[in-house]
């Protein structure tokens, strides 16, 4: 059991993003573009792609550029719409770099310690908590697009 806040945020935060990593293990590319069901872009891999733009709220205690990683103004779904197989170990990649990019970014940051430059000040606390909820809600997602897959449940 995590013994304080941050370690009971950051071990929420890590079951989440393993979980959603072991939805994808061992799927081809093929199965991990597989939609849930017309007319709905989601994929498995839509999700990872998702999840890699998504932990750029971290992205912003590093003082770096956000960086782009798929949605754009034209096209802000991106993540979710323009999957291809041939690109799902590239994007797995991705996601991995964009995790470890968070992870560094918040060494050393309290959880009281506001997003820089922003309009609406939000916590690191905040975003821990925000990431937890939005990795918990695409990892329910996950279950059902695996479950379809090959009919593997649980975590």
């Amino acid at each position: 059991m995590p013994d304080g806040e941050r370690s009971s945020l950051e071990s929420w935060l890590e079951y989440h993003r393993a979980t959603l990593l072991i939805k994808c293990a061992g799927l081809s590319p093929g199965q991990l573009v597989t939609r849930s069901c017309p007319p709905s872009p989601l994929s498995l891999l839509g999700l990872v792609r998702h999840m890699t733009e998504v932990e750029s709220w971290f992205h912003v205690f590093d003082g770096q550029p956000k960086g782009q990683f798929y949605g754009s103004d034209d096209n802000p779904d991106a993540d979710f719409g323009d999957v291809d197989p041939q690109r799902a170990d590239q994007d797995l990649a991705v996601y991995r770099a964009s995790v470890e990019r968070s992870r560094a970014a918040v060494i050393g940051r309290g959880l009281d310690e506001l997003i820089p430059k922003t309009s609406e000040p939000a916590s690191l606390r905040w975003v821990y908590q925000h990431m937890i909820e939005e990795y918990a809600r695409h990892n329910g997602h996950a279950d059902f697009l695996r479950e379809r897959i090959d009919g593997v449940t649980g975590s």
